[in-house]
């Protein structure tokens, strides 16, 4: 295993710095229509997965935790100690290693459509199989039907069309070895030692991430909470970002409007 390199695009603004975490197969541009209203309040720095937009393709395996240290050593390289994180999906579970590992890093941490362990082992080793196989685009299909809830691939056509050309251009190896990280991922039981402020988010119609799986990271961790977000699926930043920008600032304590 290798702490893997990650590539931060800073996404303007000006403040407490915001670091913001992706979803298996998107890249930082996830965050951009939130980024945009997010910007008055925070100075925001959103990441890539190894092999996804900015960050270089990998070979060599890593772990869920090892992307964590990734995105501390590029915390470091920008001069930033403490931060406020927020994270989908896979960037969610990022988040958790980050609390664990870091805790005096990590001021607030919000996790948006992620739990501590998801799904099994074996269903991400599919997945893997699959990719190295068939390559990445074999996933815009069912990935369309996951990411979005019902039409917003009509209302917003080129948000939508975006990311699904990103994941059919993410490095096959590099998506492969995420789906073998989260297979192994599993924070179950570290949980209780996260003392960040944590506000867990769910997508109203979220596939993946349910109501339950949210609620049972909020009860483990010392200060936990969740909220839905309405109309929703599995990626809130793109789908809902005012809603998102609205609950960011509220939660992080920069007032919102």
């Amino acid at each position: 295993m290798s702490v893997p390199t990650i590539v931060g695009t800073e996404l303007g603004g000006s403040g407490p710095t915001l670091i913001l975490g992706p979803s298996l197969g998107t890249p930082a541009a996830l965050w951009e229509p939130a980024a945009a209203l997010l910007a008055p309040s925070f100075r925001l720095l959103a990441w890539d997965l190894p092999g996804h937009g900015a960050s270089p393709a990998t070979g060599a395996p890593f772990t869920v935790a090892e992307v964590a240290d990734g995105v501390i050593a590029l915390a470091d390289a920008a001069g930033i100690d403490g931060f406020d994180y927020a994270g989908v999906s896979l960037g969610g579970q990022v988040g958790l290693a980050l609390a664990i590992r870091y805790p005096d890093r990590v001021r607030h941490l919000a996790v948006l459509c992620s739990t501590a362990k998801i799904g099994s082992a074996a269903g991400w080793s599919e997945r893997a199989e699959v990719i190295r196989t068939q390559g990445t685009p074999a996933l815009v299909d069912g990935s369309a039907k996951r990411w979005f809830a019902p039409g917003f691939i009509e209302r917003h056509p080129d948000r939508a069309s975006a990311l699904l050309i990103a994941l059919s251009d993410t490095d096959d190896e590099s998506y492969a070895l995420c789906c073998e990280a989260l297979g192994q991922a599993d924070f179950r039981n570290e949980l209780s030692s996260i003392v960040s402020p944590t506000l867990v988010y769910y997508g109203e119609q979220d596939q993946v991430i349910s109501a339950a799986d949210a609620e049972y990271v909020a009860r483990r961790v010392r200060t936990g909470s969740t909220t839905v977000i309405p109309g929703a699926a599995h990626l809130p930043p793109i789908e809902q970002p005012e809603t998102v920008a609205h609950e960011l600032t509220g939660f992080l304590g920069q007032g919102a409007s």
